[in-house]
């Protein structure tokens, strides 16, 4: 397996971003060690070309007639190796090197069979777009995760202020033949996205943005979403001590509860701790907002079910805390490729084991909307983070109103993707 190519460009007409790209790509694809004759590839565009998302997707197809599939979707803000697009019209491109019978392209027309389909291809992984306008789309997500042998999906909601599009061609023809548009590749609504088979070798890590403002509570009582007692006293009452707030002073409680945020895990009784590291959160813990309090109950209500015997934990938002745990699941991906036995599998490997002495081909990052340059201190702060842990490796991403991974829907987080292939492989 050879790199990816992947471009990336901004301009305000799409015809011009995708005239830079498509230069870019060519230029790599004459490469001897990149791919020359790729298949599949992946689209993220900035909600600016929404609007032309049809137009733009029949111009790459016509423009790389060996690029017969594609996935990918529309976010706020894109993302590719060492640079951040947001607020911006953009566009970025990676092409796959992997084989036909290594994926499949999925949509709500043409939907992925669960474990193995009729022509014998066995899901092991899969790259998710979803909209979350969606109905139940957690529950959605969930489903999609157990049609997968490893059980872990990974990708992200799409982000938009106009339309919100996914991109989902295949060159079986299973997703044409509806009349719909989405037939054309494009659509709007529900999951799409590319399956990946057990030959296709990846690694995959969440990184937390948020840290703990006090200990962690069980969960003794809840009602659907309002959290009533907490390690056998009234949540509300454990809210405020964590906070060091009274209602006392409405001005003061109501700025400091608009900054708090819920960590939620789920009660089995083999999880894993959600403070593995002192000051930080764990890829178990869900990030849910505080959406209010019922002081006749001495309640406290967050935007998600409340598991009955989970843990919870109060947190907020930290740019040090973020910074140190992406850079930590980058170390931890980079050691993993040059010594898997040194981290005992603490990323996730899907696919295909090999011994020590990989190398990235590619790489997908997904990131939440409210995270990117400005939360890190600076224009495309995260993605140089990203760089200056991984190298120079293909990558493309997006920025996502939520964030996929296991068979979760998490928020203000990363997701970490990697493609990777032996050491001399392609090379």
């Amino acid at each position: 397996m050879k790199r990816f190519p992947y471009a990336h460009a901004t301009h305000p007409q799409w015809r011009m971003a995708a005239a830079l790209v498509l230069a870019q790509l060519r230029a790599q694809m004459a490469l001897p060690d990149h791919a020359a004759q790729p298949a599949l590839g992946l689209l993220y565009i900035t909600d600016h070309y929404a609007a032309e998302a049809q137009d733009l997707l029949d111009h790459l197809g016509a423009e790389l007639p060996e690029v017969t599939d594609w996935a990918g979707t529309v976010g706020v803000g894109i993302a590719a190796n060492n640079v951040e697009y947001i607020d911006e019209p953009a566009l970025a491109v990676m092409l796959c090197d992997l084989a036909p019978h290594q994926y499949r392209v999925f949509s709500g027309v043409a939907p992925l069979a669960a474990t193995q389909g009729s022509d014998g291809f066995v899901p092991q992984t899969a790259l998710v777009h979803a909209d979350g306008a969606t109905p139940d789309v957690a529950e959605l997500i969930a489903e999609m995760a157990q049609r997968t042998v490893s059980h872990y999906v990974f990708g992200g909601l799409a982000a938009s202020r106009g339309l919100t599009v996914q991109f989902a061609r295949s060159s079986r023809g299973a997703v044409a033949g509806s009349g719909q548009r989405g037939a054309a590749g494009v659509f709007h609504g529900g999951l799409s996205g590319v399956a990946f088979g057990p030959d296709v070798r990846l690694l995959s890590r969440v990184t937390q943005g948020v840290r703990p403002l006090a200990g962690v509570h069980r969960v003794d009582r809840a009602d659907h979403n309002v959290v009533l007692v907490l390690d056998g006293r009234p949540a509300l009452d454990v809210l405020l001590e964590d906070l060091a707030i009274t209602l006392d002073e409405p001005p003061v409680a109501v700025q400091r509860l608009r900054q708090t945020l819920v960590g939620l895990t789920a009660p089995e009784p083999d999880r894993r701790s959600g403070l593995r590291v002192p000051g930080a959160v764990g890829d178990d813990v869900l990030v849910r907002h505080l959406i209010g309090l019922d002081p006749g109950r001495r309640g406290v209500a967050i935007a998600d079910t409340v598991p009955m015997g989970g843990r919870l934990v109060f947190c907020e938002r930290h740019v040090q805390a973020a910074k140190a745990d992406l850079i930590r699941v980058c170390a931890e991906i980079r050691e993993e490729l040059e010594s898997p036995a040194a981290l005992a599998g603490a990323a996730i490997r899907i696919g295909t084991e090999v011994p020590a002495g990989e190398r990235i081909v590619g790489a997908v990052y997904v990131s939440c909307s409210g995270r990117g340059g400005p939360h890190f201190g600076g224009p495309s702060a995260e993605l140089q983070i990203v760089r200056h842990a991984l190298g120079d490796v293909p990558l493309v991403g997006f920025f996502a109103g939520g964030e996929i991974a296991h068979h979760r829907l998490y928020g203000y987080t990363g997701v970490l993707t990697v493609f990777t292939a032996p050491e001399g492989e392609g090379a």
